[in-house]
């Protein structure tokens, strides 16, 4: 088995994006899509305004405009585990993602999630391995899929930090309604990815995935 996960492992394909603020991101690909295999931390839109950040418990609570934290407003997080977007953020028109990407919709994670074997499993496939971050017991992390999904954990719309270590949350750009929009999650109890409408104003972590969708070449013979 062991030998199995490595030759899977080297047959994953790797490469990289930046963003506008020139941080760059490791990308994989996974079976026909081209995900960002980092957490990103942008802190600009794409036509260089910035996005706001700093708000206090009461004005994060009270937010309804684009706005990003850094767990426990310790910025060295940033650095392993990204920036934890609000909702806002995700769909302002001004744009996030590094040019070229964009924040997946809840088909693209279907699609991904399904290329992994389904739900059930494919939690497993797309966490980091071992408990360096996740804490303990990274039931089936393999991170065989190299998304190299982290437990980020959240900014709640009350303001507080939580999660951490246990938990990673993935926006995705669909809304449920006024308040809430679809997110999926990893857990460290369990090798499931699971997904739920949640409410717009926590804090969550966004992975890109790159506009261009991979097709395969369908050869069409001259005679029928």
């Amino acid at each position: 088995m062991q030998h199995l996960y490595i030759i899977l492992l080297l047959s994953l394909s790797f490469s990289n994006v930046t963003d506008i603020d020139g941080n760059v991101y490791e990308t994989v690909s996974i079976g026909d899509q081209d995900w960002m295999a980092e957490n990103l931390k942008v802190a600009h839109y794409n036509n260089g305004d910035v996005i706001s950040t700093g708000q206090s418990n009461a004005d994060w609570s009270n937010l309804s405009a684009g706005a990003y934290a850094v767990y426990n407003d310790d910025q060295t997080n940033a650095e392993t585990y990204g920036n934890l977007y609000n909702w806002y953020a995700v769909v302002d028109e001004r744009e996030i993602c590094p040019a070229g990407w964009h924040i997946p919709d809840s088909l693209e994670w279907e699609q991904l999630i399904n290329h992994l074997g389904g739900s059930n499993i494919a939690g497993g496939k797309l966490k980091e391995e071992g408990t360096v971050h996740w804490n303990d017991p990274n039931i089936g992390g393999t991170n065989e899929s190299g998304f190299n999904g982290l437990p980020s954990g959240a900014r709640i719309p009350d303001g507080n930090y939580s999660y951490m270590g246990g938990q990673g949350y993935f926006w995705s750009s669909i809304e449920n309604n006024s308040n809430n929009a679809w997110r999926w999650n990893l857990t460290k109890s369990e090798s499931t990815i699971y997904s739920g409408a949640l409410n717009k104003k926590n804090g969550f972590s966004i992975r890109c995935v790159i506009d261009t969708i991979k097709t395969s070449t369908i050869l069409i013979p001259e005679h029928f």
